[in-house]
Formats: C-alpha cells, sequence, structure tokens
C-alpha cells in the first residue's frame, strides 16, 4: 500500500480487507455445522451431535494453539499467519469434502481447529494492533461491523449449495473462496515493522501479582460471556419454547439477535466511541442478564425485548474482548496475551451447548438464571479488574 502507516487511507483498507476476510473465514468455519452437521453425519452414518462433539474438539485445538499464533503475530504480523490460516483452512475443507470415513473427517475438523486459533476475531484484532497500537479500537470496531455479517451471508449460501447440490459441493465452494478471495485479500495488508523489544516484567512492586490477578478477571469475564453466548447460539430457541412461545415465535425472536449484533457495533463505531473500554465492557455485559430476568418475569411480552438486548450484548462483547486488554495491557505482546486470555473462553465455548442443553432439559426456561448468575459475576469481575487496574 502506498498510504503512509497509519493514514486514514491505509486504515480503511485495512478494515476492509480484514472485515472482508474474517467474514468468509466465520462463514466457511465457525458457521458451517450448523448447516451441514445432518447431512454430514448422514453420509457417515453419525448422529448430528456427532458432528457438532467434532467441532467442540477443534474449539479445544484452537484454545490449545491461541498463544502460539498470537506469539507468531506479535513477532511476525498478521500478514503471513493470516494468509497461513487461508491454506489451511482450504486444505481442510477439500479434505472434509473428499473424506472416505470418520478419522479422515476429525483430521479435518482438527486442522480446522488450528485454523481458529489463528484466522478468526483475535488474529484479525492482534493484527490491527500490531500496526497500530492502542490507537486500533477504531479498526476493530469496523472489522466486527463488516464481519457480523458472516451468518447472514453465510448460512443461506451454505443451504442453497447443500440442497442443490452436496454438503461436499459446499465445502469445496468455501475452500475456493479462501484461496481465491481471502489469500489474496490478505497480501495486501501492509507490512508489519519489526517489533519492540519486550519491556521488563513488574516495572514497580507488586506489578506481577497485580498482572496475575488481573488476567485471571478477564480470562473469567472471557469465558462466562463466551459461555453465555454459544449457549445462546444453540439453545435460544429452546429456551423461548419451553417458555411456551410457538416455534415460529421463537425463530423470529432469534431473527432478531443478528441486526441487533450490528446495530450495537454502529453504536460503538458512533456514539459509544470516546467511552472507555471498561464502561462499555459493563454496559455490555449487564444487557443479558437484564434481558433474560424480563423474560422469566414476564414471559411471552418480554421475548422481543430479551432477543434484542442478548443481541446488542453480543455485538458490543465482541469489540469489547479486542480493545479492553489493549486499554489495560497496551500493544505490546497483545497477539499471545490474547491467545491466552481466549483458551478458557474457547473451552467455554465447547462445553456450553452439552451444558446449557443439560439445563434446558431439567429447568426449561428457567435454565437462564445460568446465564444470568454468569452475567452478574462478569459484572463483579469487571468491577474487581478496574479496582486493580485503576491502583496501578
Amino acid at each position: 500500500m502506498v498510504a503512509p502507516a497509519g493514514s486514514p487511507k491505509e486504515k480503511l483498507s485495512v478494515v476492509l480487507v480484514l472485515g472482508i476476510a474474517q467474514t468468509i473465514a466465520w462463514a466457511s468455519t465457525y458457521y458451517l455445522p450448523a448447516v451441514l452437521a445432518t447431512p454430514m453425519a448422514a453420509d457417515f452414518g453419525m448422529q448430528s451431535s456427532d458432528v457438532f462433539g467434532l467441532f467442540s474438539l477443534a474449539l479445544i485445538v484452537a484454545a490449545v494453539a491461541g498463544p502460539l499464533s498470537g506469539r507468531l503475530i506479535d513477532r511476525f504480523g498478521g500478514k503471513p499467519v493470516l494468509g497461513g490460516t487461508s491454506v489451511l483452512f482450504a486444505l481442510c475443507l477439500v479434505l472434509m469434502a473428499q473424506a472416505n470415513n470418520v478419522w479422515q473427517l476429525t483430521l479435518a475438523w482438527l486442522g480446522i481447529g488450528v485454523g481458529l486459533a489463528g484466522g478468526l476475531y483475535e488474529a484479525a484484532f492482534a493484527t490491527v494492533v500490531r500496526l497500530y497500537g492502542r490507537s486500533a479500537r477504531g479498526a476493530i470496531t469496523g472489522i466486527t461491523l463488516l464481519g457480523g455479517f458472516a451468518s447472514t451471508v453465510g448460512w443461506p449460501l451454505t443451504a442453497f449449495l447443500e440442497a442443490s447440490y452436496s454438503w461436499r459441493t459446499a465445502c469445496l465452494f468455501w475452500a475456493a473462496i479462501n484461496v481465491a478471495v481471502c489469500l489474496p485479500l490478505y497480501c495486501c495488508l501492509p507490512r508489519s515493522e519489526a517489533p519492540q523489544p519486550r519491556a521488563a516484567a513488574a516495572a514497580k512492586p507488586g506489578g506481577a501479582r497485580k498482572l496475575d490477578v488481573r488476567m485471571a478477571l478477564l480470562a473469567f469475564f472471557f469465558s462466562a460471556t463466551a459461555f453465555s453466548s454459544a449457549a445462546m447460539a444453540t439453545h435460544l430457541p429452546g429456551v423461548l419454547q419451553a417458555a411456551g412461545i410457538t416455534a415460529a415465535g421463537a425463530i423470529m425472536v432469534g431473527m432478531l439477535v443478528g441486526p441487533a449484533q450490528v446495530g450495537a457495533r454502529l453504536l460503538e463505531f458512533t456514539f459509544l466511541k470516546k467511552l472507555k473500554p471498561m464502561l462499555t465492557a459493563m454496559l455490555a455485559v449487564a444487557m443479558h442478564p437484564a434481558g433474560a430476568l424480563l423474560f422469566m418475569v414476564f414471559s411471552a411480552p418480554a421475548a422481543v425485548v430479551f432477543g434484542i438486548l442478548h443481541g446488542l450484548s453480543n455485538g458490543l462483547l465482541t469489540i469489547v474482548k479486542g480493545a479492553l486488554p489493549l486499554d489495560i495491557f497496551g500493544a505490546e505482546g497483545y497477539g499471545e496475551r490474547q491467545g491466552i486470555l481466549m483458551a478458557p473462553a474457547r473451552l467455554a465455548q465447547a462445553s456450553a451447548p452439552w451444558l446449557f442443553g443439560l439445563a434446558v432439559t431439567r429447568w426449561g426456561a428457567g435454565a437462564l438464571a445460568l446465564t444470568t448468575a454468569l452475567g452478574v459475576l462478569s459484572l463483579f469481575a469487571l468491577a474487581l479488574l478496574n479496582r486493580y487496574s485503576g491502583n496501578q
């Protein structure tokens, strides 16, 4: 790129590149099982839950590989790492399309898991932080604003390909798009400057202790919100129907979540961008418990409000996960730190569909008490985190 580093023109180009590529990356991997699990399972004589189990395994692999991916971005920049994940996604999708047995299918999902560690939002955030340091918040918001359309684009397109051809053709299509579109886009990213030497740890007495406490509180916050988000992504219609709402009504409420997420990111991009990330985080994490409590008290009349508040919460939390660690710790070592922080969150994501499903089976809509409690505990964690961060 010819624009000077950090210029508005360059930042806009980087946001467009990463936003478009992230839309494809999410659509071709994370959102794939929702559409292809059933036909994929039928081909191998499995249950669709077995395919979701392989996806959970991929998330566990991503949790393990996350710190290494972040460390590579800290050292070499996001251009080679993100480009490499596009190739890896393509290879794994081809393997998936050509799989003749469960072991080959499992190997493909394990490879996807490695790619998830270095090819989704955390890697994109680390890339712009590596380029722009503490001024990367706007770029983070812009990337999530575009990436928020991944399911809107991905689900209908994948469903069309599966219905018109086969699930294997859908995988081959997304493999080709990763190589033909994402890889060239990532090659257009500006080259990162050489990394700065690491600062000495624990700059003052008690620094290491405070760093450990802050990391632990952030990891809990990320894990609790990731659990609730994954639980709602898989069980929101079931929770609504358990409260007596019709299947059509539950789907209608579920359809509000996506637009609410995008709306929240637009708010962050305009009216909320001057708020401290900590205040944005507290606002975001309070929305789901508020909506859930309203729904548990008033049932069907509050369902729409619950769906919108949950969507707004999800939309802001995606940005917070990139902006809050940057605000607290700075840009140095950001990628590796994000990998460490997100490892337990990915494990929470992997376990949420099963654990929350058990809660719904036992308690029905009362299972929302679990995600409500996690939201309240997250608020306490943020309050403690704010105290420790303020006393540096």
